[in-house]
């Protein structure tokens, strides 16, 4: 009994961890005028708002609106495997390939996020010198993402069981588990925007505002019928520990009523001894068994903060010029928990989620009277912000984008426009990223068109789509109990796709 007494300690070790959200979430897809062209920094509209709002000083008198839907589809890939050095040469070597994975070892976990419908407005009142404006939108997350079989950080944890059994005695010709699991993830970050901008003359204008950010993430998730081949037959290890309890306290009773019948005292205390060690190996097949028990998690987080937005334009001959700088907001993220059989989402506990701070910059050049070209930079303050546990010291840089845009206004009607950006963050040795929530650098192609509907409203519409780096992870894990060790070596790639497609109206009055 001693050997397994070892194995349950070990097991229970095994399902000890601690999990992170939050990232890098930050939005720039606000408008569908964006969409079709990404450099809009220095650009003159009513887009503006957000990318280049001491800009919108220039645009005629009057009230202008802007109202914009997005159609949002993700994926998110993580490629991982598990190798156990100590047993290469066994079934146990690659314990992923005891369910599911390749023959390198490699299982795929694919989670799909959407937004069917993502909203955003822009409107401003333009007077001689002084412009109101306000626009609201998801500047952060803004989707749902479901992993229908789990993460890998999760199975990781249940994919040495089976060899921990085998090394204990509970043996099988055909070595496999199972487990099934699903984790939903919402992300929303609501923010809205009022500030004024002054036109100081006809060339220069500035901009002062803030913005205000609602954070609402949800995260729903099970661990259930967690399974093992036992001698031949694959079985729920929480009813097999369960089991496995109810023949000790059997076994406990029996040697209390025979020391009971007992007269002798040496055989007496025989019997008690031997009911003590039932009874103990009863208790920790209970303290198993709640390893394997079902587990649910039921979370909503919540936060709030301010976001201070300077921002200056000036134009010249054929050139326009457009910078803005957002200040990073500081604020703590709330979890507000009705189920958490994990552990990982206490009640009440509040964690640090900054917003970075960003820097961008963007110019237009006319090369002719229909035909423009634009460039921007972004530079996004991301080791600024404090996040749980300080997981931004992680990072290796800050975030920089570069974007290049041009239009062509095909008739006084029609504008077709297009852009790419290149996004580049600073990932390091990837010790930031987790199954949780990651990112990874990235190239995007965007297109579309204006079409003028009426005196004072044009159609937009467009399309893009982001093609993600693959950032691969290598890192090794001890885990320890009992005075036994198991030591792993884990890869991880992430991957991602996105693809937006975005219908919008621009109104004058």
């Amino acid at each position: 009994m001693s050997k397994r007494m070892s194995a349950v300690m070990l097991l229970i070790g095994l399902f000890v961890r601690t999990a992170y959200a939050g990232g890098l979430l930050t939005n720039t897809n606000q408008s569908i005028a964006f969409l079709r062209n990404f450099a809009r920094e220095g650009t003159i509209g009513i887009d503006g708002v957000y990318t280049n709002p001491a800009g919108v000083a220039f645009l005629p008198k009057g009230f202008h609106l802007s109202l914009n839907v997005q159609n949002v589809y993700q994926t998110r890939d993580i490629t991982s495997s598990i190798t156990v050095p100590s047993l290469q040469g066994t079934p146990f070597y690659q314990p992923f390939r005891l369910n599911g994975a390749n023959d390198n070892g490699e299982k795929l976990f694919r989670g799909k996020a959407s937004v069917p419908v993502l909203p955003s407005f822009q409107a401003a009142i333009v007077y001689d010198k002084w412009t109101v404006q306000a626009g609201f939108g998801l500047t952060g997350g803004g989707g749902k993402a479901t992993f229908n079989k789990g993460l890998p950080s999760f199975e990781r944890q249940i994919a040495l069981v089976p060899a921990l059994l085998y090394s204990q005695g509970l043996t099988t010709t055909t070595p496999s588990y199972s487990v099934s699991s699903n984790i939903k993830g919402q992300q929303y970050d609501f923010g809205f925007q009022l500030g004024i901008s002054y036109k100081v003359n006809d060339h220069l204008a500035v901009y002062g505002g803030a913005r205000f950010n609602y954070i609402y993430n949800k995260y729903l998730g099970n661990i259930t019928n967690i399974s093992a081949n036992i001698n031949g037959d694959n079985v729920n290890l929480h009813d097999y520990f369960e089991t496995q309890a109810r023949t000790y306290e059997q076994m406990a009773f029996y040697y209390k009523m025979r020391s009971s019948e007992m007269t002798d005292a040496t055989a007496k205390a025989k019997y008690d001894a031997a009911a003590q060690q039932a009874q103990a190996g009863a208790d920790k097949m209970n303290q198993t068994k709640e390893m394997f028990a079902d587990k649910y998690l039921d979370c909503n987080q919540t936060g709030w903060g301010i976001t201070p937005v300077i921002g200056i334009d000036y134009k010249t001959g054929r050139w326009n010029i457009g910078a803005r700088y957002e200040f990073t907001t500081k604020f703590n993220i709330e979890n507000d928990t009705k189920v958490d059989n994990t552990g990982l989402f206490a009640d009440g506990v509040n964690t640090h989620n900054d917003i970075p701070g960003i820097l961008a910059i963007g110019t237009q050049y006319e090369i002719l009277k229909n035909l423009r070209a634009m460039v921007s930079w972004h530079y996004y303050f991301d080791k600024d912000a404090r996040m749980d546990h300080g997981k931004q010291k992680a990072l290796s840089g800050n975030t920089q984008e570069y974007l290049a845009g041009m239009e062509w206004d095909i008739t006084k009607d029609i504008t077709i426009s297009a852009g790419g950006q290149r996004t580049k963050y600073g990932l390091g040795n990837g010790a930031y990223l987790s199954d949780m929530s990651f990112v990874t650098s990235s190239y995007s192609v965007g297109l579309g068109a204006k079409v003028r509907i009426a005196k004072n409203m044009n159609l937009n519409v467009a399309y893009f789509w982001t093609n993600y780096d693959t950032f691969h992870k290598e890192y090794d894990q001890t885990i320890t109990a009992a005075g036994q060790s198991v030591e792993t070596h884990n890869t991880d790639a992430f991957t991602r796709t996105n693809k937006v497609l975005g219908v919008g109206v621009d109104i004058d009055f």
